[in-house]
């Protein structure tokens, strides 16, 4: 099976994914004063301007507003920067993929990697605001590594889609961060669910719609509200994310013999 084999050459070169994840994170914030300080800081500014934002302009009444926020606000910092970063994979690696031989699908999957692990390295801050504001943790986070692995599946297959546009059509880098944009107020991020109810029907459809949506919920499920997600909506996000990674591969896998002359 051609995603077997594509997740098996991934697993073959995993020490050339980890040495380009390793500059990949080094080279991030290379130059800056603050360093890698800033995987810490840029989350926690965004957080305080949305908190100001829908807390206090628009008024969105919830107990622990700002914890239920970050609770939803850090996965979305990682699924918009590895798709960000993912779709430029291809044509910014150039000098790599020009290379005979040079495991290509290695690049998309470093954007992924490097952005998962700043998002694990954010969590120990999420901990500490669910203690500042008094939630308790639960044994429902055991069920955190089986949603982010179907999350890194779903993001994985996005950002082939995504690496193998860009080399045909390097406008999609730009549209792409527009429609994050937009993608972004489709998810639970900043308002909860029943908040939907008192917006029309019809535009709540791609909110509920949204696969980001069920991914958000499950996050908000297991830190802030302590109950294990929805079984039934993680088979369906997992049955998805497998349907969409299959796709992804087949395209990826049809195109990559001609990235070189193209980039």
């Amino acid at each position: 099976m051609r995603v077997v084999q594509h997740l098996a050459d991934l697993y073959r070169h995993r020490a050339l994914v980890w040495a380009l994840v390793g500059r990949e994170l080094k080279g991030r914030y290379r130059g800056s004063a603050m360093g890698f300080l800033w995987t810490f800081l840029n989350p926690l500014m965004m957080l305080a301007v949305y908190a100001l934002v829908f807390k206090f302009y628009f008024k969105i009444n919830m107990e622990n507003y700002t914890v239920y926020m970050f609770t939803g606000l850090l996965p979305w910092v990682f699924f918009s920067q590895a798709l960000i970063g993912g779709a430029g994979a291809i044509t910014n690696g150039r000098a790599l993929v020009t290379k005979v031989a040079f495991p290509q699908q290695v690049l998309p999957a470093v954007q992924v990697a490097a952005n998962f692990i700043n998002y694990l390295l954010s969590l120990p801050i999420l901990i500490g605001f669910l203690l500042a504001w008094g939630v308790p943790l639960t044994p429902a986070l055991a069920a955190f590594p089986l949603v982010a692995a179907l999350h890194l599946l779903f993001i994985y297959a996005c950002v082939l889609l995504l690496a193998t546009a860009n080399v045909y059509l390097r406008d999609t880098q730009h549209i792409l961060g527009n429609l994050m944009q937009l993608w972004f107020f489709l998810t639970p991020i900043f308002y909860p669910m029943w908040f939907l109810a008192k917006v029309p029907a019809v535009l709540a459809i791609p909110v509920r719609l949204n696969p980001a949506t069920h991914f958000t919920l499950a996050y908000h499920r297991i830190f802030f509200e302590g109950a294990w997600p929805r079984w039934d909506h993680l088979a369906i996000i997992g049955g998805l994310s497998l349907l969409l990674l299959w796709l992804a591969v087949a395209v990826f896998e049809s195109r990559k013999d001609f990235f070189a002359e193209r980039v």
